[in-house]
């Protein structure tokens, strides 16, 4: 009796994840979600911008770098500057991660339910005091175990909120494209 040959299933492309970002907290954020999700094949780029970003510069830092179609792009954001979301919309193919007014909103969900307008220097003195040694930039262990324990309950609370107004996060939508892609 012969053997029949097996049938390639073909490789499976994963995509890449390029993350556009303008600061030291929120690379520190995505190196933190790379630890996490250690998903083979699957790298985030954290590249930070500043507040320059444009498509140009987005396609300039691809021109380099194998590409695939079902590679995403994220623009991860604070909304303290009155015209970044009309920058960010305005940037094709990209789906934005923004939080309103900063990051650390993001970080203070995980904390609590916040539902009243905050300012980012009130979000930073929150943070700073449920976690003394929070410093921008800088994921402590603390932290680190608040950001990972409590991520579902932050998510439930961000999808609770008006997207892009004051306070809101969408961080969340990495996140729900990670559990995708690590299931």
């Amino acid at each position: 009796m012969a053997r029949g040959r097996r049938k390639s299933r073909g490789k499976k492309i994963n995509p890449t994840l390029f993350v556009f970002c303008e600061g030291e907290t929120e690379e520190s954020y995505i190196n933190l979600l790379k630890s996490i999700y250690r998903i083979p094949s699957i790298h985030i780029h954290a590249k930070i911008r500043g507040n320059n970003i444009s498509s140009d510069f987005i396609k300039g830092y691809k021109q380099d770098k194998p590409t695939h179609e079902k590679d995403m792009t994220f623009l991860m954001y604070d909304l303290d500057v009155p015209t970044m979301l009309n920058r960010l919309s305005s940037i094709n193919d990209s789906i934005l991660l923004v939080s309103n007014p900063c990051l650390e909103f993001w970080f203070l969900l995980h904390y609590k339910n916040q539902t009243a307008n905050i300012s980012s220097s009130n979000s930073c003195r929150e943070m700073a005091n449920r976690n003394r040694s929070y410093k921008k930039g800088l994921i402590d262990d603390r932290l680190k175990a608040k950001l990972v324990s409590k991520i579902d309950i932050a998510t439930s609370r961000a999808k609770g909120l008006t997207a892009h107004n004051n306070p809101s996060s969408t961080v969340y939508k990495l996140i729900e494209v990670l559990e995708s892609l690590k299931s």
